[in-house]
């Protein structure tokens, strides 16, 4: 598969302050990856290094195959960005801001009303275009934005929270386009919305504290999230030494001295085993439920973790 971002030992430093820590991934034609983190986590300063605004302190990024500091042009030519506050001249219309940008692309000119029509129908552009920017509701302002970013047709599509400050409706229409999009394109979706990535991305990367925690594949991440707790209620106390010993169960919370959560193998469930054990102990089972986890618990887990090693 065709490697169209490799991102190779990114560091950014603003003074003393490590922005970026030692990041490197790839993105390959028809992935959508997903890069979470908390505000200030430093994904918008490795957003603003993939696309030659802000210059990596340590470490390489290749587009397409050109190195971003050797040969930028060529680089950038393969690159589409739209950042968090999309660039757009809101005096101007849809269809006068696109022959703009289309310009500023380099499109030769039979070529610039082919790829304006193409853009805009990916977009839904077609009814508002001429209108004026600044009269369209901020989820069309966004649909401009991913626009300009597509209208040279790159191979690289880099969007930076795009459905910030959009209504239900604008997120889901803009959550399509993106899905639809990472079918030719390789394209990196910033978010701090967890959500976002399950709807869109195929991959999915956790940065915290400027440093790279989680590079899996939504498959993988899913897998992570299938049932590995059970939620045991027991009429008395249970002694956690025999449920241990348990084949499968990994360990034990107990947060009530009645109420306990029992970690386990997802691919070998010992719930009966478990059950078994209590009933022949005495212990009285009232409930056994399995916990689903979501991507919230596993950010929230791997975050925590990365702040307050052991």
């Amino acid at each position: 598969m065709t490697k169209l971002i490799e991102a190779e030992h990114l560091s950014r430093f603003f003074g003393k302050q490590c922005a970026v820590n030692d990041v490197s991934f790839n993105v390959s034609k028809g992935e959508v990856l997903g890069f979470l983190g908390p505000n200030g986590a430093g994904k918008t300063t490795t957003m603003q290094m993939l696309c030659g605004n802000l210059a990596p302190s340590s470490g390489a990024i290749k587009i397409n195959g050109f190195d971003l500091l050797d040969q930028p042009k060529l680089a950038k030519s393969s690159l589409g960005y739209l950042p968090d506050t999309p660039p757009l001249y809101k005096e101007l219309t849809v269809q006068e801001y696109l022959c703009y940008c289309a310009q500023l692309h380099g499109l030769v000119k039979p070529y610039q009303t082919q790829a304006i029509e193409r853009a805009k129908e990916r977009c839904g552009l077609a009814e508002v275009a001429n209108r004026l920017i600044g009269q369209l509701s901020k989820g069309f302002q966004q649909r401009v934005g991913i626009a300009q970013a597509i209208l040279h047709n790159p191979e690289v599509i880099v969007l930076d929270e795009p459905t910030v400050g959009l209504d239900p409706i604008q997120i889901r229409e803009i959550r399509a386009l993106i899905r639809e999009l990472g079918e030719n394109h390789g394209i990196i979706l910033s978010t701090h919305i967890l959500t976002e990535v399950q709807e869109s991305c195929t991959h999915v990367q956790i940065i915290h504290q400027g440093r790279l925690i989680l590079n899996e594949t939504i498959t993988g991440l899913n897998r992570q999230m299938n049932t590995g707790t059970l939620q045991v209620t027991t009429r008395m106390v249970p002694d956690l030494k025999r449920l241990l010993v348990i084949p499968g169960v990994y360990s034990i919370e107990s947060p009530e001295q009645n109420c306990i959560r029992i970690h386990h193998d997802v691919n070998n469930s010992p719930a009966e085993q478990i059950a078994e054990r209590v009933i022949a102990e005495g212990w009285g089972l009232l409930e056994m439920t399995p916990i689903k986890k979501s991507i919230e618990d596993i950010f929230i887990s791997l975050t925590q973790e990365q702040s307050h090693p052991v």
